[in-house]
């Protein structure tokens, strides 16, 4: 992770970092913990754009305006709007998300998510990307500005 967070800080456009304290306020917002990944991540910048300051390819939010992706896609917070458990963590060029997907840990990370809009919320095509932060974000590091996990369906 030491390695990604150094490049996000050499190449793109980090916030400064956020405080122990805005985690803390984070948490007990949203009710669930971060991961290390996660946590690593926001002690190094409160979110990020990459590529560009303008029109990031990338825009990973701050702590503050992460919120369920129920409510940022479809402004409802009802089980009928989609699951509880996904966040919108980073908005895509051309108004898409990235979720992380809080239900479940594997190897004590949260997976992330294809937040595409117009399926949302059917996990067929709001699915699984990356198993982990650490790995979506080395991915979207090496992308080249594109929306490397749809290379895959090719």
């Amino acid at each position: 992770m030491s390695a990604l967070l150094a490049d996000v800080s050499r190449l793109h456009f980090p916030n400064p970092p956020a405080t122990p304290a805005e985690i803390d306020a984070f948490e007990q917002r949203v009710g669930w913990r971060l991961d290390p990944d996660l946590r690593a991540f926001y002690l190094h910048c409160d979110g990020a754009k990459l590529f560009d300051r303008v029109d990031p390819a990338f825009n990973f939010y701050p702590l503050a305006k992460i919120r369920r992706a129920r409510v940022v896609l479809l402004k409802d917070d009802t089980d009928k709007a989609g699951p509880a458990s996904w966040y919108a963590l980073c908005e895509v060029r051309d108004t898409n998300y990235i979720f992380v997907d809080v239900s479940l840990q594997e190897g004590e990370r949260y997976s992330i998510r294809d937040g595409y809009r117009e399926a949302f919320p059917d996990p067929a095509y709001n699915r699984r990307i990356a198993g982990s932060f650490s790995e979506f974000l080395r991915g979207a590091l090496h992308s080249n500005e594109e929306w490397f996990w749809l290379r895959e369906e090719d």
